[in-house]
């Protein structure tokens, strides 16, 4: 077991949700948030979500409210939010901190001290691409969009 795969979250819906079943898959995990420029890229990444979730493949969708607000919702509106305007299906955490002293420890694994792409994360959206072994195996910025070439192919080689 990886230490990824040994992190229990918690869902929008209060119950636990433990990333033991993504154990063999390809994750991409994304601190999001309802309010920000960059909100629109729930819709590719749930496209990407439905493309490749059949061939071992999820998306992980960790909402944040530690950049400028933008994620002021509580956990039930979150949820509608998502599903009102996005249809997403993919897993959603309830709120955690990405960085500073409350960082979840999810987020000191993916980007702490001795992570392979360390260092804070610098806005919404930020995309951390996870192995079926639990390793780290890229990291894009916010700006780069879910259905850039550079991240489908880096998932598309992470299933072959």
């Amino acid at each position: 077991m990886s230490a990824f795969h040994d992190t229990t979250l918690k869902a929008l819906n209060g119950q636990e949700l433990p990333l033991t079943p993504l154990k063999g898959k390809v994750v991409l995990v994304v601190n999001v948030a309802s309010k920000c420029g960059l909100t629109p890229q729930y819709a590719a990444l749930e496209e990407l979500h439905q493309q490749f979730k059949d061939k071992g493949f999820s998306v992980l969708g960790l909402p944040c409210n530690q950049f400028a607000g933008q994620e002021p919702g509580t956990e039930q509106e979150i949820q509608e939010f998502c599903s009102l305007n996005y249809n997403v299906t993919f897993p959603l955490a309830s709120k955690l901190e990405v960085n500073g002293a409350h960082r979840h420890p999810l987020y000191r694994l993916l980007a702490g001290e001795g992570a392979e792409f360390p260092g804070d994360i610098t806005w919404n959206f930020e995309k951390f691409l996870v192995g079926k072994d639990g390793r780290v195996l890229a990291r894009f910025s916010p700006k780069t969009l879910p259905d850039d070439p550079v991240v489908v192919h880096a998932i598309e080689k992470a299933l072959s």
